[in-house]
């Protein structure tokens, strides 16, 4: 399929990835309400173990990306059969990846957890969700390599259907496991688990029958002709490590902040971690429009259609900022009002002394907003190693500004989160350098 990128098909490939992207999210967000009228123990064992699933999901994720990003170059030349082969070899892959994160969850996690609680009730509790939740890396690895197939060839309708599928599945299941519903045990933290696997087992079910009976695919004859082809997984490998380095450097950048922001107290922390929310949620149009610019690149590289590549870059940016932005104005302006069902009235306080942070974030949103479309389009012209030297080059000019203005200057919370600025302003100068000296041309996946 061969795209020609207007702004109702862009909007039309975002979309549903949106939803998609925030399910795991969702999934814990689920799993901490519920628990949070559990216990104070399950509450603050969910918190920590539903962000070491977050990254092993995410990890899964990130090596999917290599994948999609050459099923959608492969769609630009309208290449059926390398289409099929690249899925086989990324299902394949995910397989194998899946099987080790399972041997690590299950038998290792628990010491692994030992290293950083002390609290052995939350221990337990950790240890307790993880021994089921485990199992639901095989489901969630499947989900993500048919996100993979069908964003790459940029059909990603189904998506949304069955994250909303999924995400009410869980939170039934949630309902009648944790409390001992409708016959069944009351399982607490592990029924918690237990409810987010079997909706994501279902969810994954779902998408594999869809992809059978789905006419827009049958031509591709995904269930024959199957090879192991280690060079299509290795070409695949080489695409994503940097994508899944970027990942841990970002992830990284944020540990180090709060763990610096600690430093100025426990209502600075409070508040940051409240600032921090906001900020995922409002990210949620940057993550689809993201991942529709991997698309749409890559597309227009198999098509060797380079001319539009830095126009349909352009008009995902102001899109992606226009949606962002119409999302984030009213949280910023009305916090007390938006952000009231999230904490509650005991909890105002603290959404009066974020009012002058959101602020900040809103500057920090926009730059977000349009600088990861252009981060992305790198990505998708196949120069992810390029990506991965821009972005630890940010991440350290970042570190290096939030220990000086911290620790070295004791300047105010909100000088401090303004710092992220700098971040994406180094991220500015490393794609225009990017894309002021690249040859389309001359770009091979897998290659720079």
């Amino acid at each position: 399929m061969k795209l020609t990128p207007s702004v109702r098909q862009i909007i039309a490939i975002a979309l549903p990835i949106m939803i998609g992207s925030a399910a795991q999210n969702v999934l814990q967000l689920s799993d901490s309400i519920f628990l949070y009228h559990l216990s104070e123990t399950d509450f603050a064992a969910i918190g920590f173990v539903g962000v070491f699933y977050l990254m092993v999901n995410a990890i899964g994720y990130g090596f999917s990306k290599g994948g999609q990003i050459i099923i959608a170059n492969m769609s630009g030349r309208q290449d059926i059969e390398g289409i099929r082969r690249n899925f086989q070899a990324l299902g394949l892959f995910e397989a194998v990846l899946a099987t080790v994160m399972f041997l690590f969850m299950y038998f290792i996690s628990p010491w692994f957890f030992g290293l950083f609680l002390q609290n052995q009730d939350v221990l337990h509790a950790c240890t307790e969700f993880i021994k089921y939740r485990s199992f639901g890396v095989f489901f969630s690895y499947i989900g993500i390599t048919l996100i993979a197939l069908y964003t790459g060839i940029a059909k990603t309708k189904f998506i949304m259907i069955e994250t909303i599928f999924l995400l009410v599945v869980n939170g039934i299941l949630n309902y009648a496991l944790i409390f001992g519903k409708w016959g069944l045990p009351a399982m607490g933290i592990a029924g918690s688990a237990l409810a987010s696997t079997i909706a994501e087992a279902m969810g994954a079910l779902v998408f594999m029958l869809y992809l059978y009976f789905d006419k827009n695919v049958k031509h591709l004859n995904i269930f024959t002709k199957f090879k192991l082809e280690f060079n299509l997984i290795k070409n695949q490998f080489k695409l994503s490590a940097p994508i899944v380095t970027q990942n841990f450097v970002s992830l990284g950048s944020w540990f180090l902040f709060f763990a610096i922001i600690e430093d100025m107290g426990e209502r600075a922390l409070a508040i940051s971690n409240l600032v921090r929310i906001v900020y995922l949620i409002l990210s949620i149009p940057t993550w689809g429009f993201s991942s529709a610019t991997n698309t749409i690149v890559g597309n227009l590289m198999g098509q060797a259609n380079f001319r539009p590549i830095m126009a349909s870059m352009k008009k995902t940016a102001l899109v992606c900022f226009g949606m962002t932005m119409i999302i984030a104005l009213p949280i910023i302006i009305w916090p007390d009002v938006i952000l009231y069902p999230l904490l509650g009235s005991t909890d105002m306080t603290l959404i009066n002394d974020s009012h002058t942070t959101l602020y900040v974030l809103l500057a920090i949103i926009a730059f977000n907003s349009i600088i990861s479309i252009y981060v992305n389009g790198i990505a998708g012209v196949g120069a992810t190693m390029t990506g991965l030297k821009i972005q630890t080059i940010s991440a350290i000019a970042y570190l290096f500004m939030i220990y000086l203005v911290v620790d070295v200057w004791h300047s105010t919370l909100n000088v401090a989160w303004s710092t992220e600025i700098i971040y994406w302003l180094v991220q500015m100068f490393g794609v225009i350098w990017f894309f002021s000296k690249v040859k389309f041309n001359k770009l091979t996946y897998g290659t720079e």
